[in-house]
């Protein structure tokens, strides 16, 4: 399935296929990093990251990634650039196509990142919006690949707030044919319209996406637990409201009873210990978030490769 010159904004856009063949090639990228064999199909490119939200992951998977690929990246940030200081997104967009060879961005705006796709000439990356986060989500199946081997047909919980994580993972099994429950509390539940288009790519693979209020009967039989922090950044001042609305949607000892015997939990951190998931939850035999976190790097070269070269495996 051929990427090349595509932009990734959202993996509602992406084929079945598509999809597929991203998770492979993370797969054979991560077998070469891990033998030492060069694979440096981006020799000569290079990527702007430009960066509105702070990031540790993002910023430093994305910065390695494109280096081991061969390829410079540069960073950008609001105080380093004209994007801080008021450049229409679309003037961004048309300067930086002239100069690099793919862009990613981490941002607030939906709207900006579609936006700069749309004036760009080169491959677009959304890095994470406040609506979306799909390299996460990505690296998220192929985590569960990973452990699971077989993706159709599991059973992936997700807890908390119904935000841009729940959002992207709900395209995310739409493609890959496995079966999600959000369980969210009323006015923290996912956004209708992405439910809807969710369910519509599940039709398809023949998996069902919904959204149910009770934690128990959620989790009942899944494969994969899954939840987020409770107030995402930029939601700082609603820390205590979200605190008392979400308290009861966390992952712990009793919510683990009623999954699978060999459930395995993920977060895609930073974690708050103690609110969304207990200590020893996150450190327990069960959890494999850090192997989630190291995936974002293999994922995410196999992305920026399959849209800036022909050249690949």
């Amino acid at each position: 399935m051929g990427l090349r010159n595509k932009d990734l904004i959202s993996i509602h856009d992406l084929t079945v296929g598509e999809v597929a063949t991203i998770l492979d090639v993370a797969k054979k990228l991560k077998r070469k990093q891990k033998r030492g064999e060069p694979h440096r199909y981006l020799e000569g490119k290079t990527l702007a990251m430009i960066f509105s939200k702070a990031s540790t992951r993002t910023r430093v998977s994305f910065e390695t990634g494109f280096y081991q690929l061969g390829g410079h990246p540069i960073y950008l940030n609001d105080s380093a650039s004209q994007i801080g200081r008021g450049e229409p997104v679309r003037d961004t967009a048309r300067v930086l196509s002239r100069f690099v060879d793919g862009i990613m961005i981490r941002t607030f705006s939906h709207d900006s990142v579609i936006e700069l796709a749309k004036y760009a000439t080169v491959p677009v990356i959304n890095g994470l919006t406040d609506l979306l986060h799909p390299c996460q989500a990505l690296t998220d199946m192929f985590t569960i690949m990973e452990h699971k081997e077989v993706l159709k047909g599991r059973k992936l919980v997700y807890v908390g707030d119904g935000n841009n994580m729940a959002h992207s993972l709900m395209y995310a099994c739409a493609k890959v044919g496995m079966n999600m429950v959000c369980a969210s509390p009323k006015g923290y539940q996912p956004d209708p319209e992405i439910v809807k288009n969710a369910q519509e790519d599940a039709a398809h693979t023949g998996c069902t996406i919904e959204v149910d209020e009770d934690l128990f009967r959620a989790a009942k039989g899944a494969d994969v637990l899954y939840t987020d922090v409770w107030a995402s950044m930029g939601q700082e001042a609603e820390q205590s409201i979200r605190q008392e609305a979400l308290g009861d949607y966390q992952i712990n000892k009793e919510l683990l009873s009623v999954a699978r015997p060999d459930a395995m939990v993920l977060h895609c951190l930073p974690a708050h210990r103690g609110e969304e998931i207990t200590e020893e939850v996150l450190e327990g035999p069960q959890s494999k978030v850090f192997d989630q976190a190291e995936n974002r790097l293999h994922v995410q070269k196999a992305i920026m490769a399959l849209l800036m070269t022909d050249d690949i495996i």
